[in-house]
């Protein structure tokens, strides 16, 4: 209840992140949170608090030159809550506390993790809980033993364990600043340990709870694996191998001038990855050539799975839409996959997500362009990384206007949320109605 008003599980979402923005924002203004000692802008506060808690990874201030020990503990937290999800942390310390979880509360996590039924949601819950702190662990343990040499105890212990929860929450956060402010893991760009542990927490991160769910169930017998999973596995596969041969060939003389084979295969790697909404970055972005950076866009948009740590459209909805344009040209009745028809209304709810997203992507680039002066292409970039949660950044997120960070904020906002559930969150009820107009024809094309 919120004043006399029962929110529905969208609406509970949408409300439930803000008020977590709005805690954290209010942390990170407090002298203790800051390094120089005292409050930073409430703006500059909340465009942080945001963007941890979206799992971002877009940054006004250096991470580490700028926050103490406090200030990233706060951003920690942020991140691990935004990576789950609030109801997912709610949820834990009812579990805790022994509480009865209700069928209001299990159709609320039902829409938090993205399960497509309410029956077994608070066991899936807890293979995330547990899966999460398994993979964490185990990144942050790998991560450590690498930065010892570079931190000494303590700090590596601490590195390890931010850059762990950053990389599976797809949250693109550092501490680099440590070496150079602004750098991510351009320090450890030919470092095989720090680049394969983080690429495969942003993966194990990003395929979704539920394709983690089928996964331990299965086990390798993938004839029984959902749908859902199939398409979610091959197409990220599919994805990343094309992404890393494509970044191979174009960037050779661009952002990877100089590497050599080895070094730029694993930077190539690491670039089809980290996009689809991490925010890391082993390369300097904005050295990107214009090619690489029109694709980086276009796996910022794509994104990676529904139910993730990850934003963007989702995987999902990229290979909907391209089954049916196949479909239109083939003259086929139905959208067909792995044997299986699709229902036309997920079809349909694909193209407005799709729709919707990029409607928000363009309005957000026409704002940033209007208030200030950067270049289309820069702030293209920054509303394609801000809406897909990405991070990833050509350097003009410190020379934003007040106009142009709220903007950001807005797009970070609406991609982790995602587009269609803040859409729904503000249009919850749903008109029914019992006429139907006449029908008559248009001309397309």
């Amino acid at each position: 209840m919120l004043s006399g008003i029962r929110l529905g599980a969208k609406q509970t979402l949408a409300v439930g992140f803000i008020v977590i923005i709005l805690s954290g924002t209010l942390l990170l203004m407090l002298p203790i949170s800051n390094k120089s000692g005292d409050s930073i802008h409430f703006l500059d506060a909340l465009f942080t608090a945001t963007s941890a808690t979206c799992v971002t990874g877009l940054v006004v201030f250096d991470t580490w030159s700028q926050f103490t020990f406090f200030g990233q503990l706060v951003i920690l937290i942020l991140i691990q809550t935004g990576g789950l999800g609030f109801m997912t942390i709610a949820i834990l310390f009812s579990m805790v506390l022994g509480k009865r979880i209700g069928l209001r509360e299990r159709s609320f996590l039902m829409e938090a993790v993205n399960s497509m039924q309410i029956s077994g949601v608070v066991r899936l819950v807890k293979h995330i809980l547990i899966g999460t702190l398994m993979f964490e662990a185990l990144g942050a343990v790998l991560l450590s033993s690498r930065f010892y040499g570079e931190f000494g105890l303590w700090e590596s212990i601490w590195f390890g364990i931010f850059h762990s929860v950053s990389a599976f929450c797809n949250a693109g956060f550092d501490l680099m600043g440590r070496i150079e402010p602004y750098t991510s893991l351009v320090p450890f760009q030919s470092d095989i340990l720090v680049n394969l542990t983080v690429m495969a927490l942003i993966v194990i991160g990003g395929i979704g709870f539920v394709v983690w769910d089928d996964l331990f169930r299965n086990k390798l017998d993938h004839k029984n694996y959902s749908l859902h999973t199939k398409i979610v596995l091959l197409s990220t596969a599919a994805l990343i191998a094309v992404s890393t041969i494509i970044f191979f060939m174009i960037e050779s003389e661009a952002s990877m001038k100089g590497m050599d084979f080895g070094e730029r295969l694993l930077a190539s790697f690491f670039q089809s990855i980290t996009p689809r909404t991490a925010g890391f970055n082993t390369i300097d972005t904005a050295a990107l050539s214009e090619a690489g950076s029109l694709y980086t866009m276009f796996l910022m948009i794509i994104g990676a799975s529904p139910g993730s740590t990850a934003g963007g459209i989702k995987i999902t909805t990229f290979v909907i839409i391209g089954l049916s344009l196949i479909t239109y040209f083939r003259r086929f009745e139905d959208v067909n996959i792995f044997n299986r028809r699709l229902d036309p209304s997920i079809v349909r709810r694909a193209y407005f997500s799709a729709t919707f997203y990029l409607f928000l992507m363009l309005a957000g680039t026409f704002i940033i362009v209007s208030s200030q002066n950067m270049l289309i292409e820069d702030a293209l970039f920054e509303a394609s990384s801000a809406i897909g949660t990405v991070g990833l950044t050509k350097g003009v997120t410190q020379g934003l206007s007040e106009i142009s960070k709220l903007v950001i904020i807005a797009l970070m906002y609406s991609g982790r949320l995602g587009s269609l559930t803040v859409f729904m969150a503000v249009t919850e009820k749903r008109c029914i109605r019992k006429l139907r107009n006449p029908e008559d024809k248009i001309i397309i094309g």
